[in-house]
């Protein structure tokens, strides 16, 4: 008989089993291992060292993140072509911001390649990590999968195929986020397809849920592949069939709020959700028996998630594998509780993505390597140890 939890912190204790590399092997009653219902007013009692050791750790790994994201962030304006020293870079940022600067010392060049060129683009990195980052770790545990990420599950390619046919077919309806509209009904259509292929007898296993992403993924490449052939406009067939394969140029200013608007809406909604995120991990029946109509939450998140996957195709085409690491990742530091997961996930996907891109500007510069090349270069190896792993394990053997 599974003991119903007293908060969410002591569900995701209990599930972290099924969460990932990271699962933390606590015992239910509290993070250390004291915990338990004392009564009225008494609930956690006993445990609140561990608790505070939780807070402080999350705190300390949050503030190194953002430390990096800073650093991170100013790499990303001072490296490429035309290399700006760092000092010229804070420089140019402050002074755009209203800091009074009585005698700059740099052109107006460096100033446009700062402000109008490089700044949009690390900004679509820090959003498009960070948003992918969220959306994996939230497919993991609403899947109760370690393999789950929305590359490998199909969504971010009914994504690229919605937004393709929007362009191929010069649809705008909905105007300029025409696109971002197909890219949403792509990769939910995609999602929901994934879903019902994979789910047999009630039951969703690894290998299962990765072969019909895969084989459905395969199935819209095909149709997106045929859509650019027949296209009749070559040099427009060229531009998106390099889209594809995932990029940050062409990012300006303009089109720069919406992947935010999707970052912030689906990072604040999950954030709200995290506790039910960690019934879930319990198991279906477990989480029923706690309170969670576990049917509408799947169909309520499965429409976040694909909302700001479709978002942030739309803006920079399909990047694959960040949403399988970083959720692994970070719980190795911060344990398996949505709530210390979500914004960890967010601050070290960002990260990663400006280092990304970083590379894809440099190492063969002056030609640019598609970012989602390179993440495809790290998410493969990663991807291909925790399958070994969780083969290990005998995971296979389990299901949702």
């Amino acid at each position: 008989m599974i003991r119903p939890a007293t908060d969410a912190a002591d569900t995701a204790d209990t599930a972290d089993a099924s969460a990932g590399p990271a699962a933390d092997r606590r015992r239910p009653g509290g993070e250390d291992g004291k915990g338990g219902e004392d009564g009225k007013g008494g609930k956690g009692a006993g445990r609140p060292g561990g608790r505070r050791a939780g807070r402080g750790t999350l705190t300390a790994t949050l503030l190194v993140l953002a430390a990096l994201l800073a650093v991170s962030a100013t790499a990303g304006l001072a490296i490429g072509s035309v290399r700006v020293p760092p000092g010229q870079v804070w420089g140019i940022v402050t002074h755009a911001l209203g800091a009074p600067w009585p005698e700059p010392d740099w052109s107006g060049a460096r100033e446009t390649i700062v402000l109008d060129v490089r700044a949009p683009r690390v900004l679509l990195a820090v959003v498009t990590g960070a948003g992918l980052a969220v959306v994996g770790t939230a497919l993991q545990a609403l899947l109760r999968n370690p393999l789950a990420e929305p590359y490998l599950l199909g969504v971010s390619s009914g994504a690229s195929l919605g937004a393709v046919a929007v362009i191929v077919f010069g649809v705008s309806v909905f105007g300029p986020v025409s696109l971002s509209v197909a890219a949403f009904a792509g990769a939910l259509g995609a999602l929901l397809l994934v879903y019902a292929t994979a789910r047999t007898g009630g039951r969703i296993t690894s290998v299962r849920l990765v072969l019909s992403g895969v084989a459905i993924a395969s199935v819209l490449t095909a149709v997106l592949d045929l859509l650019l052939l027949t296209t009749g406009r070559g040099n427009e067939a060229r531009t998106v069939l390099a889209w594809t394969l995932g990029g940050l140029g062409g990012v300006t200013w303009g089109t720069l709020w919406l992947p935010g608007a999707a970052l912030l809406t689906g990072v604040g909604v999950l954030m709200t959700q995290a506790r039910h995120l960690n019934l879930l991990l319990a198991g279906e029946e477990a989480a029923t028996t706690m309170g969670l109509d576990v049917a509408r939450f799947r169909a309520r998140m499965f429409v976040l998630v694909s909302l700001v996957t479709g978002v942030l195709v739309a803006a920079a085409g399909p990047i694959g594998f960040v949403g399988l690491m970083l959720p692994h990742l970070v719980r190795l530091f911060v344990g398996g509780d949505h709530r210390r997961v979500l914004p960890t996930a967010a601050l070290g996907g960002a990260v990663f993505l400006v280092w990304a891109d970083i590379a894809a500007r440099t190492v063969a510069a002056p030609m640019e390597i598609p970012v989602g090349v390179l993440t495809a270069l790290c998410g493969g190896p990663f991807f291909l140890w925790l399958m070994r792993r969780d083969a290990r394990r005998g995971t296979d053997r389990g299901g949702a």
